[in-house]
């Protein structure tokens, strides 16, 4: 794995965020790097679900379901689960599971809408009721909402759009990659909680610069559909790109956004002192 600094300007979309997800292709490679789901989600199931249980939280608002594998962990807990996501070639798995769960506990109550987080309480307005008592925003999908020159109102009008459909004590859990440790030249982990593919290979980081400010990760996953890698030829790529929140900005963001300092935080779903360069952050943050 490398890390290559090059600097450019970045061509970002007046709204500050990227569907880099519409394609089907990608949500089908997608599929692919994510693994078996029930092996992924095993590694912070018993976190999540015990800090959901332990603070009262039986109705949770997945808001980057993606294919809906932590949405489909949920419910199988119990919990009571409204997921959404902008890319309906991602929801198209999620839909499928449902159809073919509907005759299993939860399934058939389980609501997936279409949703965009710059009109997110208009998208789901019918939903809301009094508040969900969580929303979950994993797999580094915050990172897809870029500050562009360093503007961070594009990211903090999503963060009070999130805030806007928790009730009064309910909470955020929110995941971002380690991009600090990547800045500083460190390589992302080709596997991690999130990525449990046998066939992912490698994932190079290029960290792109404009006047010495990071504005921009790429990271090419490579995936072979031959477990021994016998043939190069059959390896496939896909190329993603995110901004690189540093751990203190989006600390700021999110006590700012939520006005208070009851705020976990951990590292691969361990306490921070646990683990060294820990692949993701994740945060836990109470609404008032």
């Amino acid at each position: 794995m490398d890390s290559v600094i090059r600097t450019r300007t970045p061509e970002i979309p007046a709204e500050g965020i990227r569907d880099q997800y519409a394609d089907g292709k990608a949500a089908d490679f997608l599929k692919i790097v994510i693994g078996d789901g029930k092996e992924r989600t095993q590694a912070y199931r018993g976190f999540i679900v015990s800090l959901f249980r332990e603070n009262g939280c039986k109705r949770i608002l997945d808001v980057a379901c993606g294919t809906g594998i932590d949405s489909i962990m949920l419910i199988e807990e119990g919990f009571q689960v409204v997921s959404v996501d902008a890319s309906d070639k991602m929801l198209k798995y999620a839909l499928k599971d449902r159809w073919d769960r509907r005759k299993e506990p939860g399934f058939d109550d389980w609501v997936i809408e279409e949703a965009n987080w710059f009109t997110l309480a208009k998208d789901i307005g019918h939903l809301i009721g009094d508040g969900f008592d969580a929303v979950i925003c994993l797999g580094n999908s915050f990172s897809h909402i870029y500050a562009v020159g360093g503007d961070q109102s594009k990211q903090k009008q999503v963060l009070k759009n999130f805030k806007m459909c928790l009730k009064p004590g309910g909470f955020l859990l929110m995941d971002h990659r380690n991009y600090d440790h990547i800045l500083n030249g460190g390589a992302a982990p080709s596997k991690c909680i999130y990525l449990k593919s046998p066939l992912l290979k490698d994932v190079k980081t290029s960290v792109y610069s404009v006047g010495g400010i990071p504005e921009e990760i790429i990271q090419d996953y490579f995936v072979s559909s031959d477990e021994n890698d016998e043939n190069p030829g059959k390896q496939n790529h896909l190329r993603l790109s995110a901004y690189p929140n540093q751990l203190k900005s989006v600390k700021n963001m999110l006590r700012e956004i939520f006005s208070q300092t009851n705020h976990k935080i951990f590292g691969d779903y361990k306490p921070l002192n646990e683990v060294k360069d820990p692949a993701f952050f994740i945060h836990f943050i109470q609404n008032k």
